[in-house]
């Protein structure tokens, strides 16, 4: 009983991230209704070269494996030493659910969850993940802002969110859809501020987003005192954070040529890695809609891409990222995300 009224405010949320990606999948389908839009759309697939769009799916495969290599080499750094195909298979779980389920529950969370059945050392672990995440946010970051300053700000061009052609203005076009998005959020919270019980539910969720808020600063502070005595390690997952993101990106690169789309790949290391940071925050499931939204937006408005080929263009990342999930999918299903009887210490074994 004492967990039913959290568990309802993790359920109201995820009731609001699911509306999102619903209120998205019906603008799609609205969007994509107009004859020619369909027909262009259809043409554009048509045209792509499957080889190519196989050797990003690979490439990316690829990245998630060794992004499980980074997150295995931070547990080493804490003398944590479950297998290198452990860490990755709960990796790969943990990609899954971010980007496939609809559940309350994220990856990193999965994650953290099941690395504490490999090793007694929990806070440590808890750790591992938290910095992992953190680590990856900031190379994307940095990629993005690298490539924005270097590439595209020092040719004359400027992401401008205010002026009469800014983002925001582009973006305007679509004002009745983020209107619709708005309505379908807005009604279930008017209903709950409208009931005493509602309300209440609305105040324990506040007060939780600013607990756990608390907790993750308290986790960072704890993250850094015992990671500073590991600077070499930690570079070197930044370093290869980047040579991946570098090598994915530039797979996207090659499917965008082939699908028609002639941007250079400057806007592919910016806008990619923008809406990789925007993905990160959970309004909706896996960043679905969200991301697709604006990464269209920012190849048309700023790389000059047709709309129609920005939207394949985004959809080909979903498809990807859907299809890489899935051997997450198969790691749950079989168990290979639980340690082995042998990996377990005696006392483990016993449960005393």
């Amino acid at each position: 009983m004492p967990d039913a009224k959290p568990n309802r405010t993790k359920r109201i949320f995820l009731l609001l991230r699911i509306l999102l990606v619903a209120g998205g999948i019906v603008f799609a389908i609205i969007w994509l209704s107009n004859e020619r839009r369909w027909a262009d759309l259809k043409e554009i697939f048509r045209q792509m070269n499957i080889w190519i769009f196989a050797c990003t799916l690979a490439i990316f495969v690829f990245s998630q494996i060794i992004i499980g290599l980074r997150w295995w080499l931070l547990l080493r750094t804490q003398a944590i030493f479950i297998p290198f195909w452990a860490a990755v298979r709960l990796y790969l779980l943990g990609w899954f659910y971010n980007n496939v389920m609809p559940s309350s529950v994220g990856g990193d969370l999965i994650r953290l969850w099941y690395v504490t059945k490999h090793t007694e050392k929990k806070f440590e672990a808890a750790l591992s993940v938290l910095v992992d995440r953190v680590i990856g946010l900031a190379s994307t970051l940095i990629i993005a802002v690298f490539f924005y300053l270097v590439f595209i700000r020092a040719q004359g061009q400027k992401i401008d969110f205010t002026t009469e052609n800014g983002f925001l203005t582009s973006l305007a076009r679509y004002k009745w859809l983020f209107l619709s998005v708005a309505l379908a959020v807005a009604a279930p919270l008017a209903v709950l501020l409208l009931h005493a019980k509602g309300r209440a539910i609305l105040q324990k969720l506040c007060s939780s987003v600013r607990k756990h808020a608390a907790g993750v600063f308290k986790k960072l502070t704890n993250a850094a005192v015992l990671y500073r005595t590991k600077p070499l390690a930690i570079l070197a997952a930044f370093a290869l954070t980047v040579i991946l993101q570098i090598a994915t990106i530039t797979g996207f690169w090659l499917l965008g040529r082939s699908l028609g789309i002639q941007a250079g790949i400057e806007y592919y290391y910016t806008f990619f890695t923008l809406v990789w940071v925007l993905g990160a925050i959970p309004v909706s499931i896996g960043g679905a809609v969200v991301m697709e939204v604006v990464l269209a937006s920012l190849f048309v408005k700023f790389a000059g891409v047709d709309e129609t080929a920005a939207a394949a263009l985004a959809l080909c990342q979903r498809f990807i990222w859907i299809l890489a999930s899935l051997p997450g999918a198969v790691i749950h299903l079989i168990g290979a995300h639980l340690p082995r009887i042998s990996n377990l210490t005696d006392q483990e074994k016993t449960g005393i």
